[in-house]
């Protein structure tokens, strides 16, 4: 841990570069099952195709409220060590999630971790959020 930012600002930087990574990488693993199985729209009926779709739109429903509580905890001056605590705990949940979603299928252990990680960093970011803005 002693190489992550200790700036708050560099370390929303750091974790929202790199969700949006994990992103980028979900989509590219839509577009490639997409042109595997010949699907141009939807799932196809395809059960590869829905996980890769959900798992690149859940990231994609909970990773934008994610990069906007990190951007404004460390504009409102949350300490680097709260910033990397919760984009540490986001990243793991998203990535936790989408690996469940996608290798484990159906209900796992994975994809349950993994939202109550996201859950977790995202109320941790949101009560710091209220009670700072009301202090």
């Amino acid at each position: 841990m002693s190489h992550l930012p200790t700036s708050p600002l560099l370390a929303a930087a750091l974790w929202s570069g790199v969700l949006i990574l994990w992103l980028v990488g979900l989509s590219v693993q839509v577009v490639l099952k997409r042109r595997r199985h010949k699907v141009l729209f939807g799932d196809g009926g395809n059960p590869a195709m829905t996980t890769a779709t959900r798992a690149f739109g859940n990231a994609a429903e909970y990773i934008p409220p994610g990069l906007a509580a990190l951007i404004l905890l460390a504009l409102i001056g949350i300490p680097a060590v709260w910033i990397n605590g919760i984009g540490a705990t986001l990243l793991a949940g998203r990535v936790i999630h989408g690996l469940g979603l996608i290798y484990l299928r159906g209900p796992s252990i994975g994809r349950v971790l993994g939202m109550a990680l996201t859950w977790l960093a995202l109320i941790g970011a949101a009560l710091m959020l209220v009670v700072h803005s009301l202090t």
